[in-house]
């Protein structure tokens, strides 16, 4: 068979069976996905290339089950200030983060706040410089040199789950220009807000709902009159069947997704990972491979406390 016969060979999606369009494949290590199928994948899935046949159907039921759960959802605070927000129903202990209005068709993975591993802000500076014409005509810069700067404020929650590890969103929409004006100062407010609803210590006398595998999953029971658009500051409604408590220790596997208590994965051996993040305000460094002396956000020394 040659190269022309290889593009133009039809292929069918092994998770459906159906036929894939000339540009519609997407491949898997061991099959091919068709566009409908990875649709409904998470958003948030990044190994997609990497995944078998197998490891993607088992993604899929979760993705299923993950539609239940949400309709058991009542968020209670949003917070993002661009298209995309995260919604938190603190009487479950559960949020997710959508760009989408009408959540309950976009079917955003709902995370337990167990589940956070920490919330990390970035501030980005853009700068510009501003130039202007001399007696000449020529476009050249300010003496002393002048810039527009903008702040612009972005957000990564860290989480432990079964199919990805990370959601990096924008959080502001307008920019401040200056650390001291009461835009900037409202921004870090509310994000500083966000991380007190997405610590895990503050829901101690609560039980989570915990999304794992749905392999794994006990799934909540539906709820009768869901309301399809998110209500910001409704009064919280009593969802039917809720999730038992789950132990304040409880861990998620990366390699099967199993929830565990113990040290190890009961379900495959794998090892509870160790992760380093200050003790004080929670912040946590990127590579858990290069720690610094002290923490960059609140300047409290690194040392055996600083163990999640």
């Amino acid at each position: 068979m040659g190269l022309f016969d290889m593009i133009f060979d039809k292929k069918n999606c092994s998770i459906c069976g159906g036929e894939i369009g000339l540009l519609g494949n997407r491949k898997l290590v061991d099959g091919n996905l068709c566009k409908n199928c990875a649709e409904q994948l998470s958003p948030f899935m990044t190994d997609r290339r990497q995944s078998t046949v197998a490891e993607i159907r088992q993604h899929l039921a979760y993705r299923e089950a993950n539609k239940r759960v949400l309709l058991g959802m009542n968020p209670t605070q949003v917070y993002g200030r661009r298209s995309t927000k995260v919604y938190v129903d603190e009487n479950q202990g559960t949020f997710f983060v959508t760009s989408t209005k009408n959540y309950m068709a976009a079917n955003p993975d709902v995370i337990s706040v167990a589940q956070v591993i920490g919330v990390q802000p970035t501030i980005h500076e853009d700068r510009t410089e501003l130039y202007h014409h001399d007696r000449e005509g020529r476009r050249v810069p300010y003496n002393p040199r002048r810039y527009q700067v903008e702040y612009r404020f972005n957000v990564k929650i860290l989480v432990n789950a079964p199919f990805f590890n990370e959601i990096s969103f924008e959080f502001s929409s307008d920019h401040p220009d200056s650390p001291i004006s009461s835009l900037y100062r409202t921004l870090e407010a509310e994000i500083a807000e966000l991380q007190d609803r997405l610590t895990p210590s503050n829901y101690v006398s609560f039980a989570p709902t915990a999304m794992m595998s749905a392999a794994a999953q006990s799934v909540v029971e539906p709820v009768v009159n869901v309301i399809p658009e998110p209500v910001v500051e409704a009064v919280p409604q009593p969802i039917a069947n809720p999730q038992p408590a789950a132990a304040p220790n409880t861990w998620f596997c990366a390699n099967c997704g199993q929830q565990n208590n113990g040290k190890f994965c009961t379900n495959c051996g794998t090892k509870k990972p160790v992760l380093r993040r200050c003790d004080k305000c929670g912040w946590m460094p990127e590579d858990q491979n290069k720690l610094p002396k002290f923490c960059p956000n609140c300047g409290d020394p690194f040392n055996e406390e600083d163990v999640g």
